[in-house]
């Protein structure tokens, strides 16, 4: 009886301590949000409202998969809005209405699978030339891709597998994050940073997403390297499934881009370890996009996964990518490829995929 009122007392006295933990984090975010618009107010309140900006982006895309039906979706309608005058303070937000409108030969018309999802809300304040602090939701600086993944942006309809399961794709927190320049060889270069921790932890659970807490990572870009205008790229994070029991895991990733005579190069790699330094699943990425005529490009992607989350199965598999896309105008853009592979995964079977995105 006195040990099970032992381990009661020390139960509760656990679960004050999270929630006072819990509390702090949350009450210093406000702080510092408070603190950074204060300063804000003092020293640069000279707009108004003709310095925010409403512009966003949406795309439609075609689905033939090997096996099952063919598929039409409206897949996102997002919505930016952005505020910054000549002081020190930014602010933005995303807010995405995704897949709002699907078709298939099937069940044809439905929005059943349709959310809404708060993809970024923060405050920017610049503390000096080399140094800004982000209080809000950001993407997660991990590698390339996550950070610049609207639809008009990027080359391919299909995201790469390593950038979709095994990290958090955004964060609710903390950033500090600039840029640091110097000169090597008569070059210009720099290294950009960007370390941050979570705050908070997402309260929403989007379309059977894996979601993950005690975020914390940094993020370092060298760029222009070799003199081939070469970024290298440098993640580490930490960070917990949240789950019972979930697993502690530890990543590390790299990541480059290049151009050379017009063509971009690009790749991506992460490798993650649980607490106890077993393997806890990794993937990459190489694509290139080499330019053909009138604005139209030949795409290639190779991609690896192993041993990721996808929804309550554990899952590994290769898959490539090849197709065309054509380049509008800066705000249009017309996607086509065929996907392959050894396995299929439900973000994209194998099979082809047509998309059109416009930025507006």
């Amino acid at each position: 009886m006195i040990q099970l009122k032992v381990n009661e007392i020390c139960s509760s006295l656990r679960s004050a301590a999270a929630r006072a933990f819990k509390l702090a984090m949350h009450a210093g975010s406000v702080a510092l949000l408070a603190t950074l618009c204060k300063a804000a107010y003092a020293d640069d309140l000279k707009g108004d409202t003709d310095n925010f900006k409403l512009g966003g982006y949406s795309s439609a895309s075609l689905n033939a998969p090997r096996q099952g039906s063919t598929q039409f979706q409206l897949d996102d309608i997002s919505l930016m809005l952005s505020w910054e005058n000549d002081g020190r303070l930014k602010f933005f937000s995303e807010l995405e209405l995704e897949r709002p409108l699907t078709w298939n030969e099937d069940k044809h018309f439905n929005s059943k699978n349709s959310y809404v999802d708060l993809e970024r809300l923060y405050l920017d304040y610049n503390l000096s030339d080399k140094v800004n602090i982000r209080s809000g939701r950001f993407l997660t600086p991990a590698g390339h891709w996550n950070l610049l993944h609207a639809a008009p942006l990027v080359w391919t309809s299909t995201r790469p597998l390593a950038t979709s399961y095994l990290f958090p794709t955004a964060v609710n927190g903390v950033m500090l994050h600039g840029s640091v320049p110097y000169e090597s060889k008569n070059q210009n270069q720099a290294v950009e940073y960007a370390f941050f921790v979570e705050a908070l932890k997402d309260q929403v659970r989007d379309n059977e997403e894996t979601i993950y807490k005690n975020v914390a990572g940094a993020h370092l870009t060298f760029t222009n390297q070799l003199n081939l205008g070469l970024n290298l790229g440098l993640s580490v994070a930490t960070f917990t499934e949240d789950k019972p029991a979930g697993p502690d895991y530890r990543m590390v990733g790299l990541d480059f881009i290049t151009h050379i005579k017009g063509w971009e190069l690009s790749g991506e790699g992460f490798q993650r370890f649980t607490s106890s330094g077993s393997n806890g699943g990794s993937g990459a990425f190489l694509q290139s996009a080499a330019p053909i005529s009138n604005n139209w490009y030949w795409l290639m992607r190779l991609e690896t996964l192993h041993q990721a989350r996808q929804h309550n199965a554990i899952v590994s598999g290769e898959r490539w990518v090849t197709g065309l896309t054509k380049r509008i105008t800066p705000q249009q853009v017309l996607k086509m490829e065929f996907v392959g592979g050894s396995a299929d995964f439900t973000d994209t079977p194998r099979g082809f995929v047509g998309s059109f995105a416009v930025l507006f």
